[in-house]
């Protein structure tokens, strides 16, 4: 009689696992298909390195000047 409750034990807890390793794989697949459909659908969009060295103009007025500069001073202070 215990025998046949650990072999059902063991049967159980393989089908458990199984189970669980199957339904992880078939997640594996399903979302590396989803990648590749999207990466066809939508390509990924190219970086122009000449729009990231250029600096936008920024208009800053002499209060905000002075106050981030204090602050950079209070900081480096420490």
């Amino acid at each position: 009689m215990e025998s046949l409750l650990v072999s059902d034990a063991l049967t159980l807890t393989m089908f458990g696992m199984g189970f669980v390793f199957v339904f992880l794989a078939l997640m594996v697949v399903v979302t590396n298909v989803m990648s590749l459909l999207i990466a066809k659908i939508q390509p990924a969009t190219t970086n122009d390195a000449s729009a990231l060295d250029s600096d936008p103009i920024i208009e800053i007025d002499e209060k905000t000047k002075a106050i981030i500069e204090a602050a950079i001073k209070m900081h480096t202070q420490r």
